[in-house]
C-alpha cells in the first residue's frame, strides 16, 4: 500500500486530505467524525473581526449607552459574568478541538484592520492553534487603488503578524492578481509558510422582482479545481513554501490531479457538506488504489511530477486558448452550424 503522508506548513500529515474552513468544525462531534473518516488536519471555520466589532458595538449600545433615569446609577452598567462573545466561543472551540482530537488544528482568521490581524492572531496562537490561515477577503472596488497597493496590504499584514506569532502562517488568496507567481514570491519572502489557492468569492445576485442586490451561494464543482491546479503547477518549483488547492475538490481524480501538479494538500468542503464526513475515507481509499495500480510508492513520489517544471509540454499551462480544443467542440444535435 502506498504511503499517503505529506508535509504541509511544516506539519507532518498522514494524508493530503484536509477539510477546509466550514461550519463542520463548529461542532465537536462533527469534527470527530472528520478525524475518524481520515482527515489529516482540520481548518476551522473563520473568525471574523467584523463580527467581533459588531458585537462590541451592540454591547456598548445596549449596556453602556442606556440612560436609566437615576443619576446615582448612571455609572452602573454590569456585564453578565457568563457573557460569551463570538471571540470567546471561537477560542473555546479551538481549545476543545485541540484537547479532543489528535490531528493538527488550523485556525482561520478573517480580519479587516492591521491591529485586528495581529491581536486576534496572537490570541489564536495562545489558544493552541497549530497553524494560522489568513482568509484575506478583499475586493478592490476603488478606481484609484493600484494593484501594487492591494498586494502591499497583504504583504504588510503578513510581515506585521510574523513579528508577533511563531506558528506557521498560510495565506488564502483569490485568483484576481495580475502576476500570481510574483505576488506569491513576495509572500514567501515576507514569511508566509504556505498559500492556499483560491478563495471562492461569493457573488451577489440581482433580484429582478424586487430590484435588490441579494447574497447568493453556490457550492463548488470539480470544474473549478482546474484553475487551482493550473496555478499550483506553475508555482511548484518557483517558490519554497507549502501549496494547497482549495475549491472544487470533490473526487479522488481531483485530489490526484492536484498532487500531480504539485499540491502538498487538497482542501475539501462542498463535497463534505453534500455527502458527509464519510466521503473522506472513500476518496482516500480510491487515491490509495490508484497509486497502487500505477505503481507509485508514495504521495511524495507523485507530487509535482506533472507540474510546469516537469511536464513534457510546460507551455501547455501558459496558453490561454488552444485552437484544437475550440475546433474539437461538437455542438448538440440539431444546432445550426
Amino acid at each position: 500500500m502506498a504511503n499517503l503522508s505529506t508535509n504541509y506548513l511544516g506539519l507532518d500529515l498522514k494524508n493530503p486530505l484536509v477539510p477546509s474552513s466550514s461550519p463542520l468544525s463548529r461542532e465537536l462531534d462533527t469534527a470527530k467524525q472528520l478525524e475518524d473518516a481520515g482527515a489529516s488536519a482540520i481548518v476551522m471555520h473563520s473568525l471574523f473581526e467584523e463580527e467581533i466589532h459588531h458585537e462590541e458595538e451592540q454591547l456598548i449600545r445596549f449596556m453602556h449607552d442606556q440612560s436609566i433615569g437615576h443619576a446615582e446609577a448612571e455609572s452602573f452598567h454590569p456585564v453578565p459574568d457568563d457573557y460569551q462573545g463570538c471571540l470567546d466561543n471561537y477560542l473555546e472551540q479551538l481549545t476543545r478541538l485541540k484537547n479532543e482530537l489528535d490531528i493538527p488544528i488550523i485556525a482561520s482568521l478573517n480580519g479587516v484592520s492591521l491591529d485586528g490581524w495581529v491581536r486576534h492572531g496572537k490570541e489564536l496562537q495562545q489558544a493552541g492553534a497549530d497553524a494560522l490561515e489568513l482568509n484575506v477577503y478583499y475586493v478592490a472596488a476603488a478606481s484609484n487603488e493600484q494593484g501594487s497597493a492591494v498586494e502591499g496590504r497583504y504583504v504588510e499584514l503578513l510581515q506585521e503578524l510574523r513579528e508577533h506569532v511563531n506558528i506557521p502562517v498560510t495565506m488564502k488568496l483569490s485568483s484576481q492578481f495580475s502576476s500570481i507567481p510574483h505576488f506569491v514570491k513576495q509572500l514567501d519572502q515576507a514569511g508566509a509558510s504556505g498559500v492556499s489557492l483560491f478563495n471562492r468569492f461569493y457573488q451577489p445576485d440581482i433580484d429582478l422582482e424586487t430590484l435588490q442586490v441579494k447574497p447568493s451561494i453556490e457550492l463548488s464543482t470539480s470544474a473549478e479545481s482546474l484553475l487551482r491546479i493550473r496555478w499550483i503547477a506553475i508555482l511548484h518549483g518557483q517558490v519554497d513554501l507549502s501549496l494547497a488547492v482549495t475549491g472544487g475538490i470533490h473526487t479522488s481524480e481531483d485530489v490526484l490531479k492536484a498532487l500531480l501538479a504539485g499540491a502538498d494538500v487538497t482542501h475539501i468542503c462542498s463535497e463534505l457538506l453534500q455527502n458527509g464526513p464519510r466521503r473522506i475515507g472513500e476518496i482516500l481509499q480510491e487515491v490509495s488504489n490508484w497509486l497502487d495500480e500505477h505503481e507509485y510508492e508514495s504521495v511524495s513520489q507523485l507530487k509535482g511530477s506533472l507540474s510546469k517544471q516537469h511536464a513534457i509540454d510546460p507551455a501547455a499551462y501558459e496558453r490561454a486558448n488552444y485552437l484544437e480544443v475550440i475546433d474539437s467542440y461538437t455542438p448538440s444535435s440539431g444546432v445550426l452550424r
